[in-house]
């Protein structure tokens, strides 16, 4: 056909043979027309680069001509069919990628001009399927997540398995979301199929998007279908209506992990019902019907019937059933009326009970009431008070060489290595001598390494010996204090190396004193912080011991179990009223009579030694503990005119006895009222008020005496609370202010009008509060890289930095390990034992109740430097909750200083020597260093022959000859001895 004019009108079409004669001549009855094709839109506008799309141009006259070709770009766009207002075709693979292109079409010849673009995008892609599983049928919903989900028209998942390919449909939510149905895994479900079977190909139809056919990110799980038993043999279950129906089977629950599981519908006839589903079995609560429903269960595309289910309509009662619930009823009725009677008259009889119990009730909540409002009081009060009463007349710090030995051997006053060695016979020189030599061979790094590490090897070298030996050897070498921190860190780094080899947790690393490493490690900080603790941190730590003696003695203290009314430690507080009041007692200048008198303030429930006490604390509150006068040695006398003198005594024969129990004396017991004159005078034998027989005075004096003095070692102080034991003479039992509950002879009653003693509880934090600012003072001051004017001490720089050496040569990182290394190193080490023993560092008494609530502060110290998170509840103890608020604050001191000293600039070794050298100047003189050398050379004589041994194997030790010294030292000795 050629091109026609524009304006050509329908016609018929003529076919002529030949010529166009008329008989030659035939005419169409239909008519012809020329049309113009014209493009309006396209629909989509965009698809995916891999092609595939369905494309529907929309436009008019489409339909005409004989012939159509569509080109998107380059590409010709594969025809599928089209009309008179639409052409319709699958858009091919992308040469350019993606991007816009432009769209022709032409019907024959004619070209059609219009601006249309189609926009090839992305692939879409698949990142995610959830859940990754179904059961054999399929059919249950999986949820796809990827990107450009929106461009894909008709959406399919596939699964292939034995050969044979399934496939489902899916429907696109968004452009990233799209619900797709699983496929079933075979055509017939095979019970037999009876195990989890993982589908060979799995993968998606996007229109032409190849990448997906097999997707390879997610093997798809295929669960056994859930089989169900039948509901009884006959096919029928007989059912009551209301009752559950239990539909019994197995794989009910697939057991795949995250939380999606398999929708169940359970029809009864036509009519849903409710379903509980558990790993067995399926509760069905059934609709309100009657009659016979065959059930369906449907999971999936599972569609299984266990049977049927007759549900019985309620039947009318017979005869005899109603004939017995009448009998019944009316046997109910009289046994009411004659618990009615037995009621009316055991209520009168419980009115007056009630209202008894109601007194009790009310009496006991006002006192509760009472005893909250005077904790509140005191919290407030308080606080003030102490700060402003705790006047300092200057800190009893002991001198070195006292703090050395009690932190190095606790527990031994009189040490060796304070003496002239002594030998015995005429071998004093030739002993001498031999331990000049012994020195020598201590001096020498080699040997003295492998001297300690044989000895850790030996079973019979106790944890006793371990940290004799270290703090003998520290003392050895107070003059060498550079060498001794050279083999100190060799001695680390071996303990390093060893714990990280047996496979422990590295945070255990310094735990525990097990080694002479450890011991060694303490001992080195006690002799370079002695200065720190001089001038900085000793006095927040006095002023804390001081606050705690002056707030427990304000309120009564227990002479027998050590428990007090103010206390930190909820095991020593007294938990009853205690009726007492405050006294100021006038007491006579022991030194000289006739100057001013003393007031002291005492209260009347204090027993005579505790009044001793606090009288001998106001007397010599200038004068170090161990120059004053001790209470047992001193007479109290109770003045009256110029003449009249009363000795007061613990026990005389004035002391109660009541139902074997013998309470001490108090002021109260003698009426001692305010403002009266005592005086202190030396212990004297007077004919006045004492007891018949003076042994049991004595004995019972002695006993609950040594709660109140203490200078042995930190190990007696274990059994804070002395024994309440009876008198061998007489089997009367002592007490002060509360019994032994332990004891059953207390009456009911005295246990009845006891207040709920858990109220008392309140008195730890009241007591928490007024000692909360010198808390803080020593944390602050111990957590504090530069404080008051003084410096971080060297020896703290100088050890963190060589615990971070050897963290970063073990390639530990872990941040928490690093702060558990420091922690153990210094305040778990040295600190925490200082704060418990404040009389290693001051000339002080430290009682039981200083002592239990000195431990309560220790604990919170070392809550403070643990990296760990302390989860509370009720059941925490109690030291723990009272400073649960205030441990995360302390923590973030911990770190910060941790951080503050990893700042400070490194120490170099020249500073460092230089500082030791200084310090080992200032104590050269402190000990003995033969009599250390002496006590160190027992060890040499016990394991002489596995040190021996030890020397020989050593190449360096062979090469120096250490062994033949060492043989020569031994035979020395012997010699002498």
């Amino acid at each position: 056909m050629d091109a026609a004019p524009a304006d050509f009108r329908a016609g018929p079409v003529q076919l002529c043979v030949g010529e166009c004669r008329p008989e030659l001549r035939a005419r169409s009855a239909q008519l012809y027309s020329f049309v113009t094709p014209t493009v309006l839109g396209l629909s989509p506008s965009r698809g995916p680069e891999s092609g595939g799309t369905k494309v529907t141009v929309m436009g008019d006259n489409l339909g005409a001509g004989s012939s159509v070709n569509v080109q998107f770009g380059n590409q010709t766009c594969e025809f599928f069919g089209r009309t008179m207002a639409e052409i319709v075709c699958y858009s091919a693979v992308s040469l350019a990628g993606v991007g816009p292109v432009q769209i022709s079409v032409s019907v024959d010849r004619a070209q059609i001009r219009e601006s249309l673009t189609f926009e090839y995008i992305e692939d879409p892609t698949v990142q995610r399927i959830d859940p990754d599983w179904s059961i054999a049928s399929g059919h249950t919903p999986l949820m796809v997540t990827g990107t450009n989900l929106d461009v894909v028209q008709e959406p399919r998942i596939r699964v292939k398995y034995a050969g044979r390919e399934s496939v489902n449909v899916c429907k696109v939510l968004n452009s990233t979301c799209m619900s797709c149905f699983a496929p079933s895994l075979m055509a017939e479900y095979n019970p037999t199929l009876d195990s989890v079977k993982h589908a060979d190909e799995f993968g998606f139809i996007f229109n032409n998007v190849q990448a997906l056919l097999v997707y390879n990110n997610t093997n798809l799980l295929y669960y056994p279908n859930p089989v169900f038993e039948p509901l009884s043999t006959s096919g029928v279950l007989e059912q009551k209506p209301g009752s559950p129906i239990i539909l019994k089977g197995r794989n009910l629950v697939p057991p795949a992990s995250g939380g999606v599981k398999l929708n169940y519908t359970v029809l009864i006839g036509e009519t849903p019902c409710s379903v509980t589903v558990s790993e067995s079995q399926l509760l069905c609560e059934p609709p309100n019907l009657t009659g016979q429903y065959k059930i369906m269960v449907q999971v999936g595309g599972l569609h299984v019937s266990p049977g049927s289910v007759h549900i019985m309509s309620d039947s009318l009662l017979t005869l005899p059933a109603i004939v017995s619930i009448a009998a019944g009823g009316g046997l109910l009725l009289i046994i009411v009326i004659l618990v009615l009677i037995a009621y009316k008259r055991k209520s009168r009889e419980n009115d007056l009970t009630l209202k008894r119990l109601q007194m009790q009730m009310d009496n006991l909540e006002s006192r509760v009431a009472l005893e909250c409002k005077e904790a509140f009081a005191e919290l407030q009060t308080d606080i003030n008070e102490l700060t402003s009463d705790l006047d300092r007349a200057g800190i009893p710090h002991l001198d070195y060489r006292t703090y050395a030995m009690r932190v190095l051997f606790p527990g031994i006053e009189d040490h060796p290595v304070l003496r002239e060695l002594e030998v015995s016979g005429n071998g004093q020189q030739g002993t001498e001598k031999a331990l000049k030599l012994f020195g020598q061979l201590i001096n020498n790094k080699v040997f003295l390494l492998t001297f300690i590490r044989t000895l850790e090897m030996q079973r019979s070298f106790s944890m006793r010996d371990r940290g004799n030996v270290a703090s003998l050897i520290m003392t050895a070498l107070q003059s060498r204090l550079e060498y001794a921190t050279d083999v100190l860190k060799h001695l680390l780094s071996d303990l390093i190396d060893r714990n990280l080899e047996s496979k422990n947790h590295p945070k255990l690393l310094l735990r525990r004193t097990e080694s002479v490493a450890e011991k060694m490690l303490t001992n080195w900080f006690a002799f370079l912080l002695h200065k720190f603790l001089k001038e900085c941190a000793g006095e927040p730590l006095f002023m804390l011991y001081c606050a705690i003696k002056q707030q427990m003695e304000k309120g009564p203290i227990d002479a027998i179990t050590g428990e007090a009314r103010y206390s930190l430690s909820e095991d020593k507080l007294i938990r009853q009223q205690i009726e007492y009041k405050t006294l100021i007692l006038n007491c006579v200048n022991p030194d000289n009579e006739n100057s001013p008198e003393t007031p002291v303030k005492v209260l009347n429930c204090d027993t005579i030694t505790q009044v001793k006490e606090k009288i001998l604390d106001a007397v010599y509150k200038n004068m170090p503990y161990s120059q004053r006068p001790r209470a047992v040695d001193m007479d109290l006398e109770w003045r009256q005119g110029r003449m009249a003198r009363v000795v007061l005594q613990d026990e005389d024969i004035t002391t109660k006895i009541e139902n074997d129990w013998k309470r001490l004396n108090a002021l109260m017991h003698y009426q001692v009222s305010d403002r009266c004159v005592v005086a202190l005078v030396p212990k004297q034998t007077s004919s006045y008020n004492i007891p018949s027989s003076a042994s049991i005075s004595r004995s019972s004096i002695s006993r609950y005496d040594s709660s109140f003095r203490y200078t042995g070692s930190p190990d007696s102080l274990r059994s804070r609370a002395p024994m309440i034991t009876p008198d061998l003479e007489s089997g009367v039992k002592v007490w002060h202010l509360v019994k032994n509950h332990e004891h059953g002879d207390q009456k009911e009653g005295e246990r009845g009008s006891k207040m709920v003693s858990e109220i008392y509880l309140t008195r730890l934090l009241a007591t928490k509060g007024t000692l909360q600012k010198f808390v803080d003072d020593l944390f602050e001051t111990l957590f504090s890289t530069v404080h008051r004017g003084s410096s971080l001490p060297l020896a703290i720089k100088y050890m963190f930095d060589f615990l971070d050496e050897q963290a970063d040569k073990h390639g530990i990182h872990d941040q928490d390990v690093r702060h558990t290394w420091k922690s153990n190193c210094l305040p778990l080490r040295f600190w925490v034992n200082v704060i418990k023993n404040p009389q290693f560092v001051f000339d002080i008494h430290k009682s039981s109740i200083t002592d239990a609530c000195l431990s309560v502060v220790a604990q919170t110290f070392m809550d403070s430097c643990s990296t760990s998170e302390h989860r509370l509840g009720k059941d925490s103890p109690s030291n723990k909750l009272l400073y649960a608020k205030d441990i995360p604050n302390y923590k973030s001191w911990v770190e910060r200083y941790y951080a503050d000293i990893s700042r400070l600039p490194a120490i170099s070794d020249q500073d460092m020597n230089a500082y030791l050298a200084e310090q080992a100047r200032l104590h050269s003189n402190e000990f003995n260093m033969l009599s250390a050398l002496n006590e160190i050379y027992s060890y040499i004589s016990k394991y002489s022959e596995e040190i021996t041994a030890a020397l020989e194997q050593d190449e360096q030790a062979r090469k120096q000859k250490l062994a033949y010294k060492l043989e020569q030292l031994i035979a020395a000795m012997s010699q002498e001895s």
